[in-house]
């Protein structure tokens, strides 16, 4: 069993003049080399839930531990376990990469033997930039060099806030290609998302906040097999007879004589029954298509409240 990097137990936090709180008892784990992706409407709790467990805010209640450190008794040691790349783009454009760099270092206490910023651009395709003026950078590049910021001290964990926030396809690809590396040397990833189609390809577990209550938590492939609504595409040769009292929890989305395609319920209906329905019309099948839905199906359902 993998080591619990992150563990929170009975987490809240309320904010003064409300009622309500943006983190309600919650509980869970991260294990240690894992993606994990927290996921939520606007206001459901993940940036309390991200600057407390950075020690950039304090909790109102509740045990958090990372990398086994209590946060109630050494917050400084939290700090220096982990590196946090914000939402928004914070570099000065009068220095160069290299110089935003050493300067962090120097916060985090980094001694000149161990410094290996120079590497850590090379990893993030910005050693040709090393010593140019920040505000040459694209916004790709200034985007990377906040997570080469985060990385300067060697952090066990890496939190990414809504990293790909207004970047186009091509450079939010590459940067996932950083992150995966990222991962594979060993770092725990913590990451936010609105794409919830990268959350699927990337995160091993996923916790789903809304309304600071924790809705889901659990494997990706567990999540998405709570999808019970399928959706499949049959090729045919005529149109098929159908009536509700034939096939039951079935919706018709398309009947032309050409292509059926229709949603049912897998908990009622399964797809050999159907095919034994159109079957016994004596309808010629050609070719069979399914969806069984993604993650932003699970996620609409669990925060539609």
């Amino acid at each position: 069993m993998k080591n619990k990097i992150v563990d929170v137990k009975n987490l809240t936090k309320k904010y003064e003049n409300k009622d309500s709180f943006a983190l309600d008892h919650i509980n869970l784990k991260i294990e240690q080399g894992s993606i994990f992706g927290l996921l939520g409407p606007n206001g459901a709790g993940k940036s309390s839930f991200i600057n407390i467990i950075s020690g950039l805010s304090n909790k109102t209640s509740g045990k958090v531990l990372v990398c086994g450190v209590d946060l109630d008794f050494d917050p400084k040691t939290i700090k220096g376990n982990i590196g946090v790349v914000p939402q928004e783009i914070n570099i000065d454009p009068f220095f160069s990469p290299l110089e935003i760099m050493n300067i962090q270092s120097g916060m985090y206490g980094v001694k000149k033997k161990d410094n290996n910023n120079l590497e850590i651009l090379k990893k993030l395709d910005l050693y040709d930039k090393a010593h140019a003026y920040s505000r040459s950078l694209s916004g790709g590049m200034k985007r990377r060099l906040m997570v080469a910021k985060a990385l300067v001290h060697k952090p066990p964990i890496v939190i990414l806030d809504e990293p790909t926030a207004g970047v186009d396809v091509e450079l939010r690809s590459n940067l996932w290609d950083n992150v995966k590396l990222l991962n594979k040397q060993g770092v725990t990833v913590i990451l936010t998302t609105h794409y919830l189609n990268e959350a699927e390809e990337m995160c091993d577990r996923i916790g789903i906040l809304n309304k600071g209550d924790l809705v889901a938590l659990d494997t990706t492939k567990n999540l998405l097999n709570r999808i019970q609504t399928k959706i499949v595409k049959f090729k045919i040769n005529k149109k098929v007879n159908i009536n509700k009292e034939s096939l039951k929890s079935v919706n018709i989305i398309s009947n032309d004589g050409n292509e059926l395609v229709l949603s049912y319920e897998k908990s009622s209906l399964s797809i050999t029954e159907i095919i034994k329905f159109i079957n016994e019309q004596n309808i010629k099948i050609s070719d069979i298509s399914t969806d069984d839905g993604d993650l932003e199906d699970v996620f609409i359902r669990l925060t539609k409240n």
